[in-house]
Protein backbone atom coordinates (compact mmCIF):
# COMPACT_ATOMS: atom_id res chain seq x y z
CA UNK A 1 0.00 0.00 0.00
CA UNK A 2 1.02 3.37 -1.06
CA UNK A 3 1.81 6.04 1.97
CA UNK A 4 2.75 9.76 1.73
CA UNK A 5 5.72 11.45 3.34
CA UNK A 6 5.38 15.22 3.34
CA UNK A 7 8.67 17.04 3.71
CA UNK A 8 7.54 20.59 4.52
CA UNK A 9 8.91 22.79 1.66
CA UNK A 10 10.82 24.69 -0.28
CA UNK A 11 14.51 24.65 -1.96
CA UNK A 12 18.18 25.85 -3.37
CA UNK A 13 21.62 24.46 -4.42
CA UNK A 14 21.22 21.95 -6.89
CA UNK A 15 25.10 21.62 -7.19
CA UNK A 16 26.42 22.62 -10.00
CA UNK A 17 26.38 19.44 -12.01
CA UNK A 18 29.34 19.20 -14.66
CA UNK A 19 29.42 16.29 -17.54
CA UNK A 20 31.71 13.19 -17.86
CA UNK A 21 35.42 14.97 -17.02
CA UNK A 22 36.94 16.10 -20.39
CA UNK A 23 34.03 15.11 -22.48
CA UNK A 24 31.80 17.55 -24.10
CA UNK A 25 27.98 17.63 -25.24
CA UNK A 26 29.06 16.35 -28.51
CA UNK A 27 30.99 13.50 -26.96
CA UNK A 28 28.85 12.55 -24.37
CA UNK A 29 25.62 12.20 -26.86
CA UNK A 30 25.07 8.93 -28.06
CA UNK A 31 21.95 9.85 -31.18
CA UNK A 32 21.09 12.78 -33.08
CA UNK A 33 23.94 14.68 -33.10
CA UNK A 34 22.15 17.23 -34.93
CA UNK A 35 20.49 18.34 -32.14
CA UNK A 36 17.25 18.56 -33.40
CA UNK A 37 13.59 16.89 -32.99
CA UNK A 38 12.82 14.24 -35.00
CA UNK A 39 9.48 15.72 -36.77
CA UNK A 40 8.72 12.47 -38.45
CA UNK A 41 9.08 10.23 -35.18
CA UNK A 42 6.70 12.82 -32.80
CA UNK A 43 4.02 12.74 -36.18
CA UNK A 44 4.36 8.57 -35.85
CA UNK A 45 3.31 8.78 -32.04
CA UNK A 46 0.71 11.35 -32.78
CA UNK A 47 -1.18 9.28 -35.38
CA UNK A 48 -0.72 6.26 -33.31
CA UNK A 49 -3.08 7.85 -30.28
CA UNK A 50 -4.55 10.66 -31.99
CA UNK A 51 -8.15 8.45 -32.54
CA UNK A 52 -8.00 7.03 -29.34
CA UNK A 53 -8.39 10.21 -27.18
CA UNK A 54 -11.47 10.11 -25.52
CA UNK A 55 -11.08 12.20 -22.63
CA UNK A 56 -10.43 15.71 -23.71
CA UNK A 57 -10.47 17.58 -27.40
CA UNK A 58 -6.99 17.20 -29.41
CA UNK A 59 -5.95 20.76 -30.74
CA UNK A 60 -2.63 21.52 -32.48
CA UNK A 61 -0.44 24.93 -31.33
CA UNK A 62 2.15 26.62 -33.12
CA UNK A 63 5.46 24.79 -32.05
CA UNK A 64 7.24 28.17 -32.78
CA UNK A 65 9.56 29.42 -35.19
CA UNK A 66 12.43 27.48 -35.21
CA UNK A 67 10.25 24.41 -36.14
CA UNK A 68 9.38 26.03 -40.19
CA UNK A 69 5.46 25.50 -39.31
CA UNK A 70 5.26 22.64 -37.20
CA UNK A 71 2.17 22.40 -35.24
CA UNK A 72 1.97 20.32 -32.27
CA UNK A 73 -0.38 17.80 -30.44
CA UNK A 74 -2.17 18.82 -27.33
CA UNK A 75 -4.93 17.42 -25.43
CA UNK A 76 -7.17 20.29 -24.26
CA UNK A 77 -9.90 18.74 -21.23
CA UNK A 78 -12.20 20.87 -19.85
CA UNK A 79 -14.31 20.52 -16.38
CA UNK A 80 -17.47 20.24 -16.09
CA UNK A 81 -17.88 23.29 -13.94
CA UNK A 82 -16.67 26.79 -14.56
CA UNK A 83 -12.70 26.01 -14.53
CA UNK A 84 -10.73 26.53 -11.16
CA UNK A 85 -7.61 27.20 -13.49
CA UNK A 86 -5.38 25.46 -15.80
CA UNK A 87 -2.55 22.94 -15.66
CA UNK A 88 -0.29 22.26 -18.88
CA UNK A 89 0.97 19.15 -18.59
CA UNK A 90 4.47 18.07 -19.82
CA UNK A 91 5.21 14.37 -20.56
CA UNK A 92 8.49 12.69 -19.86
CA UNK A 93 11.19 11.69 -22.56
CA UNK A 94 9.71 9.46 -25.85
CA UNK A 95 6.01 9.36 -24.62
CA UNK A 96 3.39 11.10 -25.51
CA UNK A 97 0.37 13.56 -24.73
CA UNK A 98 -1.91 10.82 -23.21
CA UNK A 99 1.10 8.36 -21.65
CA UNK A 100 -1.29 6.12 -19.58
CA UNK A 101 1.13 6.07 -16.69
CA UNK A 102 1.78 9.51 -15.41
CA UNK A 103 0.11 11.91 -17.54
CA UNK A 104 -3.46 10.46 -18.58
CA UNK A 105 -4.56 9.47 -14.46
CA UNK A 106 -2.98 13.24 -13.98
CA UNK A 107 -4.99 15.07 -16.09
CA UNK A 108 -7.92 13.23 -16.23
CA UNK A 109 -8.49 13.32 -12.17
CA UNK A 110 -6.96 17.30 -12.33
CA UNK A 111 -10.51 17.66 -14.91
CA UNK A 112 -12.60 15.95 -12.56
CA UNK A 113 -11.57 17.90 -9.89
CA UNK A 114 -12.33 20.99 -11.62
CA UNK A 115 -9.23 22.21 -13.61
CA UNK A 116 -8.61 22.14 -17.06
CA UNK A 117 -5.90 20.86 -18.33
CA UNK A 118 -3.37 21.01 -21.05
CA UNK A 119 -1.48 18.19 -22.28
CA UNK A 120 1.50 18.76 -24.55
CA UNK A 121 3.30 16.91 -27.22
CA UNK A 122 6.91 17.61 -26.20
CA UNK A 123 9.67 17.38 -28.68
CA UNK A 124 10.89 13.45 -29.26
CA UNK A 125 14.05 11.65 -30.35
CA UNK A 126 14.80 8.76 -31.69
CA UNK A 127 14.44 5.42 -29.41
CA UNK A 128 17.64 5.17 -27.92
CA UNK A 129 18.34 8.53 -26.96
CA UNK A 130 20.14 9.65 -24.22
CA UNK A 131 19.54 12.53 -21.90
CA UNK A 132 22.60 14.60 -23.26
CA UNK A 133 21.30 13.91 -26.63
CA UNK A 134 18.00 15.76 -25.24
CA UNK A 135 19.87 18.91 -23.61
CA UNK A 136 20.01 20.87 -27.31
CA UNK A 137 15.92 20.21 -27.29
CA UNK A 138 14.89 22.23 -24.40
CA UNK A 139 15.24 25.40 -26.17
CA UNK A 140 12.54 23.38 -28.13
CA UNK A 141 9.98 22.79 -25.71
CA UNK A 142 9.87 26.77 -24.66
CA UNK A 143 7.99 27.63 -27.77
CA UNK A 144 5.41 25.13 -26.45
CA UNK A 145 5.01 26.34 -23.34
CA UNK A 146 4.37 29.42 -24.81
CA UNK A 147 1.62 28.69 -26.66
CA UNK A 148 0.01 26.79 -24.18
CA UNK A 149 -0.10 29.72 -21.76
CA UNK A 150 -1.00 31.65 -24.74
CA UNK A 151 -4.02 29.80 -26.02
CA UNK A 152 -5.12 29.24 -22.56
CA UNK A 153 -5.22 32.80 -21.63
CA UNK A 154 -7.04 33.43 -25.09
CA UNK A 155 -9.77 31.39 -23.15
CA UNK A 156 -9.35 33.83 -19.97
CA UNK A 157 -7.86 31.61 -18.12
CA UNK A 158 -5.21 33.59 -15.91
CA UNK A 159 -4.13 30.44 -13.13
CA UNK A 160 -2.30 28.73 -14.83
CA UNK A 161 -0.15 25.83 -13.34
CA UNK A 162 2.76 23.79 -15.25
CA UNK A 163 2.90 20.28 -14.22
CA UNK A 164 6.11 18.66 -15.71
CA UNK A 165 7.41 14.74 -15.27
CA UNK A 166 10.75 13.28 -15.58
CA UNK A 167 12.59 14.63 -18.85
CA UNK A 168 9.75 16.83 -18.45
CA UNK A 169 10.87 19.10 -15.74
CA UNK A 170 14.28 19.29 -17.70
CA UNK A 171 12.03 21.09 -20.18
CA UNK A 172 10.21 23.32 -17.63
CA UNK A 173 12.94 24.58 -15.47
CA UNK A 174 15.27 25.15 -18.83
CA UNK A 175 12.26 27.54 -19.76
CA UNK A 176 12.15 28.77 -16.41
CA UNK A 177 16.00 29.59 -16.30
CA UNK A 178 15.47 31.54 -19.29
CA UNK A 179 11.77 32.86 -19.17
CA UNK A 180 11.08 33.32 -15.30
CA UNK A 181 8.07 32.33 -13.42
CA UNK A 182 5.91 34.98 -14.18
CA UNK A 183 3.56 33.22 -16.36
CA UNK A 184 2.73 30.45 -13.73
CA UNK A 185 1.19 30.50 -10.16
CA UNK A 186 2.65 27.14 -9.48
CA UNK A 187 4.94 24.49 -10.67
CA UNK A 188 4.79 20.38 -10.16
CA UNK A 189 8.13 18.55 -10.74
CA UNK A 190 7.57 14.88 -10.69
CA UNK A 191 10.59 12.69 -10.31
CA UNK A 192 12.68 15.69 -10.26
CA UNK A 193 16.71 15.63 -11.73
CA UNK A 194 16.41 12.11 -13.37
CA UNK A 195 19.46 11.07 -16.35
CA UNK A 196 21.11 8.59 -17.56
CA UNK A 197 24.31 6.45 -16.27
CA UNK A 198 27.33 9.05 -16.02
CA UNK A 199 25.39 11.63 -17.57
CA UNK A 200 25.08 14.54 -14.69
CA UNK A 201 22.51 17.68 -15.04
CA UNK A 202 23.64 20.35 -17.44
CA UNK A 203 22.54 22.65 -15.44
CA UNK A 204 20.55 23.02 -11.62
CA UNK A 205 17.50 23.65 -11.41
CA UNK A 206 16.69 27.10 -11.08
CA UNK A 207 14.15 26.29 -8.11
CA UNK A 208 15.83 29.14 -5.36
CA UNK A 209 15.00 31.36 -7.89
CA UNK A 210 11.19 30.88 -8.17
CA UNK A 211 8.87 32.94 -6.53
CA UNK A 212 5.59 30.56 -7.15
CA UNK A 213 4.98 27.80 -4.68
CA UNK A 214 6.69 23.91 -6.15
CA UNK A 215 5.66 20.71 -5.13
CA UNK A 216 8.64 18.08 -5.61
CA UNK A 217 7.14 14.84 -5.69
CA UNK A 218 9.15 11.45 -6.02
CA UNK A 219 8.52 7.90 -5.14
CA UNK A 220 11.11 5.85 -2.57
CA UNK A 221 11.73 3.36 -4.84
CA UNK A 222 12.93 6.77 -7.74
CA UNK A 223 16.22 6.45 -9.75
CA UNK A 224 19.11 6.55 -7.29
CA UNK A 225 20.08 10.25 -8.85
CA UNK A 226 16.10 11.72 -8.11
CA UNK A 227 16.46 10.35 -4.38
CA UNK A 228 20.56 11.61 -3.84
CA UNK A 229 19.24 15.02 -4.98
CA UNK A 230 16.50 15.36 -2.88
CA UNK A 231 18.03 17.18 -0.38
CA UNK A 232 19.69 19.83 -2.40
CA UNK A 233 16.32 20.71 -3.93
CA UNK A 234 14.62 21.16 -0.92
CA UNK A 235 17.38 23.43 0.13
CA UNK A 236 16.92 25.67 -3.29
CA UNK A 237 13.08 25.43 -2.00
CA UNK A 238 13.95 26.56 1.28
CA UNK A 239 15.84 29.69 -0.18
CA UNK A 240 12.93 30.78 -2.72
CA UNK A 241 11.02 30.59 1.04
CA UNK A 242 7.86 29.82 -0.47
CA UNK A 243 5.82 28.92 2.11
CA UNK A 244 3.49 26.45 0.02
CA UNK A 245 6.42 24.76 -1.36
CA UNK A 246 6.59 20.92 -0.44
CA UNK A 247 8.26 18.26 -1.55
CA UNK A 248 6.18 14.95 -0.90
CA UNK A 249 7.42 11.22 -1.00
CA UNK A 250 5.18 8.52 -2.48
CA UNK A 251 6.18 5.32 -0.16
CA UNK A 252 6.07 2.42 -2.83
CA UNK A 253 6.17 4.38 -6.18
CA UNK A 254 8.96 3.93 -8.71
CA UNK A 255 10.06 6.91 -11.60
CA UNK A 256 6.98 5.97 -13.74
CA UNK A 257 4.51 5.50 -11.36
CA UNK A 258 3.59 2.24 -13.53
CA UNK A 259 0.49 0.83 -11.64
CA UNK A 260 -2.83 1.89 -11.18
CA UNK A 261 -2.30 2.14 -7.55
CA UNK A 262 1.10 4.71 -8.07
CA UNK A 263 -0.40 6.85 -10.82
CA UNK A 264 -3.74 7.39 -8.98
CA UNK A 265 -1.79 8.29 -6.05
CA UNK A 266 0.07 10.46 -8.13
CA UNK A 267 -2.72 12.15 -8.76
CA UNK A 268 -4.65 12.34 -5.70
CA UNK A 269 -1.07 14.14 -4.15
CA UNK A 270 -1.24 16.59 -6.61
CA UNK A 271 -5.05 17.60 -6.73
CA UNK A 272 -4.47 17.59 -2.74
CA UNK A 273 -1.20 19.71 -3.31
CA UNK A 274 -3.09 22.26 -5.73
CA UNK A 275 -6.53 22.53 -2.91
CA UNK A 276 -3.22 23.87 -0.46
CA UNK A 277 -2.78 26.81 -2.93
CA UNK A 278 -6.44 28.66 -2.40
CA UNK A 279 -6.02 27.50 1.49
CA UNK A 280 -6.27 31.38 3.32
Amino acid sequence: MLRLNSIATALTLCIPLLFTPGLSFADNALAHVDGKPDIAREKRLVAEIEDGIFDGEVIFLDAGEASDGHEFMAIDMEPDDEARGAVILLHGRGYHSDWGDVINPVRVTLAEEGWRTLSLQMPVLEKDAKYYDYVPLFDDAHPRIESAITYLKEQGIDNIVLFSHSCGVHMAMDWVRHKGDDKIAAFIGAGMGATDYQQKMAEPFPLDKMKVPVLDIYGSDEFNGVLRMAPERLAAMKKANNPKSLQQVLEGANHYFNTDEQSEALAEAVSTWLDTLSDD
